[in-house]
């Protein structure tokens, strides 16, 4: 049965996503969302504090920078593949910062809750329609730090100075991540401090992952897990040795 799954996934998954990595990156999402939607639930009947700095204040608010606001999904999906596909090690060394950094949102969605006063959007039109939509289907809650920016971060850093990857997609990623940060603040969904503590959460979450040992840790958790569905490790021989 293993032979045949794992037979299956190389031929029809395993050359987008190494067998390796299918389990954590999987975990990358269900990790966030758990996060994500267990802390708003938690915490709704918790005094909510407003961050809204004088800078917010004159932001005005451009429902069109929506559109970016929503493709950044697919962004985030096509960089994590990508940074998959560097090597076992580089990956996991990736998914243990991207980790680290759901437990630091945790932390800071449990002990500082916080929220802003949304605009009423008034508009007609799609743009507006999905504004509206967006407004009605995610709580202003969970905004510092701002998950949005903090993966869209996290998406550029992966590949940073990955010459296997063209220089034109690693300059697009880091353009593309920082017109992320300026649809939170057009939109009105995050505050400027949002998008501050995101890429200093995001640069520390890498660090952390790449220079020190936790990732081997969470190679080996997803590595049990690789062998009891697809019967065997295709880990290198440096990575072999910690199982």
């Amino acid at each position: 049965m293993c032979s045949r799954l794992r037979q299956w996934y190389e031929a029809y998954i395993g050359k987008i996503i190494p067998r390796y990595a299918f389990f954590s990156l999987i975990f990358c999402f269900v990790f966030n969302s758990c996060i994500y939607t267990g802390t708003q639930i938690l915490m709704r009947d918790a005094r909510h504090y407003d961050l809204t700095t004088a800078f917010d204040k004159r932001v005005p608010f451009v429902p069109g920078w929506v559109t970016i606001y929503i493709v950044c999904f697919a962004f985030w999906a096509l960089n994590y593949i990508l940074v998959t596909r560097e090597g076992c090690e580089e990956w996991f060394k990736f998914a243990t910062g991207d980790y680290i950094s759901r437990i630091i949102c945790l932390v800071f969605f449990v002990f500082l809750p916080t929220t802003n006063i949304r605009p009423e959007v008034t508009g007609n039109g799609i743009v507006y329609d999905i504004m509206r939509f967006i407004y009605t289907a995610d709580p202003a809650t969970n905004l510092f730090p701002s998950i949005h920016c903090l993966v869209s971060w996290l998406s550029y850093t992966g590949i940073r100075g990955r010459k296997t990857i063209p220089l034109w997609y690693r300059a697009f990623s880091c353009i593309f991540a920082i017109m992320v940060f300026a649809s939170t603040q057009f939109t009105k969904q995050h505050y400027i401090a949002d998008v501050i503590a995101s890429v200093i959460i995001a640069e520390l979450c890498m660090y952390i992952g790449k220079h020190t040992c936790a990732y081997k840790k969470v190679m080996k958790v997803f590595g049990k897990a690789n062998i009891k569905v697809f019967g065997e490790i295709n880990y290198g021989e440096e990575e072999q040795e910690y199982f």
